[in-house]
């Protein structure tokens, strides 16, 4: 029985030891003192694919909770930020070579972004209220005996999404960060289902917070 008392407290105290240097201290970012400009953030971005369709794509993100994670590992520390944001979308894509997929989309919802100490990103955006319009090329239709031109052929969908990306932030800049995101949409009603349909973004993020004087430059 001795022995093994004497075999198992070193093993706990090494287990104890380990928890205490990995211990993480959580504190939420205080927003009341900020304005919406420097709590907003605008993003524009190439949207689409390469081969089939093309597009741009306009946003804004508005900072919502900020938490800050710190943890003690062997000696150094490391720290995490998690923020949840609300966001809204306004894009615009066309096939340029068929000019059959052409389409105005918008959407809004919440976005979970974690920035590591080094400033990598990695965030997930849901975006439950979509709306996607299509614009189809030169219609015509028959009524009775009369073939008439269709004002602004093409339809229009519910159109949810989720986006998940990776970035890099860039401190006390106008332009703050770039980021990649892979994007899925699903239209619906479509014929008899709904159609998905994959495309990436790349862009920028850019603020207009004014610069305090005390901020240093990187």
């Amino acid at each position: 029985m001795k022995l093994q008392l004497q075999l198992l407290i070193p093993l706990i105290l090494s287990l104890i030891k380990g928890y205490s240097q990995s211990i993480e201290d959580t504190k939420n970012t205080s927003l009341a003192n900020q304005t919406f400009l420097e709590r907003t953030e605008f993003k524009i971005a190439y949207s689409g694919s390469i081969f089939w369709n093309n597009g741009l794509n306009f946003g804004t993100e508005y900072l919502l909770k900020e938490t800050i994670k710190v943890k003690n590992r062997r000696g150094s520390q490391r720290t995490n930020s998690h923020q949840f944001l609300l966001n809204g979308n306004l894009g615009f894509t066309t096939n340029f070579a068929t000019s059959t997929d052409t389409g105005v989309f918008t959407n809004y919802g919440i976005t979970w972004r974690r920035t590591n100490k080094k400033g990598k990103q990695f965030s997930i955006e849901f975006n439950p209220l979509g709306y996607y319009r299509s614009f189809l090329p030169e219609t015509y239709k028959v009524s009775g005996d009369n073939v008439k031109k269709v004002f602004l052929p093409g339809r229009g969908y519910y159109a949810p999404s989720i986006s998940v990306g990776i970035g890099k932030q860039r401190k006390n800049k106008k332009i703050t960060r770039r980021y990649f995101n892979i994007n899925f949409m699903l239209r619906t009603p479509y014929n008899a289902g709904a159609l998905p349909s994959f495309n990436f973004q790349y862009g920028y993020r850019f603020n207009f917070k004014k610069k305090k004087k005390n901020e240093k430059i990187d």
